[in-house]
């Protein structure tokens, strides 16, 4: 998007703090402490608060007053993602329960030996799956943009057991991601894309999202379509009680027809179900920016 430049929000200080507090106090703790922050970016961030109300009035239809409360529950259900993706990178995972849905069909596509493209959103915590993937997890290598990867991820980890996945940073000024990816699936490992953000706007797909337009990233599922190997999306959500449920949806072959480009095709599978995981967890929707595009 115009308004997304590849980076989310977060400042070192706040992870450090949060690590200090799970390491001494407890993750209860932190998440009392959350609530103190949480009123303080509902008026601070006034583009992230404005995206949320716009979510909740024009793409939720809820009330005021519900809005209203969509406003502290989005911030605070963050903030609960990264106070537990620091707690189980300290080795705390015991301290939380895991459900999966479809996982024996997403069992079968890592042991077919074809490698696999994994395609996921800014919706729930998607690291949380990771530790548990167990030797699998090894094989798994994730796109992040320079931008997301840098100071932030350092310091994770500095201060997280080892995650056990690979990371292929990507940018616009070379292809060596595309390499990467190429190599990667020779060796009949998975890679990870987040599927609803884009930076380049010569490379987007439309789709019709929440019964809006809108734009995604081309790149995911062009390559997804190239490449010939299964398609999984993924997402991990949270649930009351340090609960994960993590849910595996197969995307169906595509090819090319007269009606749309193999990418398109895959792009409108990927569009109802991301739909059909915001109908279930609304609030865990983190593109804190115009997504949109609407004045």
């Amino acid at each position: 998007m115009t308004e997304w430049k590849g980076k989310t929000r977060g400042g070192v200080f706040g992870y450090l703090f949060f690590i200090f507090l799970i390491k001494k106090i407890g993750i209860t703790a932190a998440y009392i402490f959350l609530s103190t922050i949480v009123l303080y970016f509902i008026p601070f961030a006034p583009k992230a608060t404005g995206s949320i109300w716009y979510y909740s009035r024009k793409v939720l239809n809820k009330s005021i007053f519900s809005s209203i409360g969509m406003l502290f529950c989005s911030y605070y259900r963050f903030g609960q993602t990264l106070i537990d993706k620091i707690a189980i990178g300290k080795g705390m995972k015991d301290k939380y329960t895991f459900r999966f849905e479809n996982y024996e069909s997403f069992l079968d596509i890592l042991n077919a030996d074809t490698g696999a493209i994994i395609i996921g959103a800014h919706t729930g915590n998607w690291e949380m799956g990771t530790p548990f993937f167990e030797e699998y997890g090894k094989k798994i290598n994730i796109l992040l943009y320079d931008a997301e990867y840098k100071r932030i991820k350092e310091l994770l980890q500095k201060n997280s057991v080892p995650a056990g996945f690979k990371v292929i940073p990507v940018n616009d000024t070379d292809l060596n991601h595309v390499f990467a990816i190429k190599e990667a699936l020779d060796n009949k490992e998975y890679i990870c894309f987040q599927g609803d953000r884009y930076i380049n706007e010569e490379r987007r797909l439309k789709g019709i999202f929440m019964g809006k337009e809108t734009s995604f990233p081309s790149g995911p599922f062009l390559l997804a379509t190239k490449m010939k190997v299964p398609v999984v999306f993924y997402f991990a959500m949270r649930e009351p009680k340090k609960s994960y449920r993590f849910h595996f949806i197969v995307a169906a072959p595509v090819s090319k027809n007269e009606k749309a480009k193999p990418e398109q095709q895959l792009l409108d599978q990927y569009v109802p179900a991301l739909e059909n995981i915001l109908k279930k967890y609304p609030e865990q929707w983190f593109n804190y920016y115009n997504f949109w595009n609407e004045k």
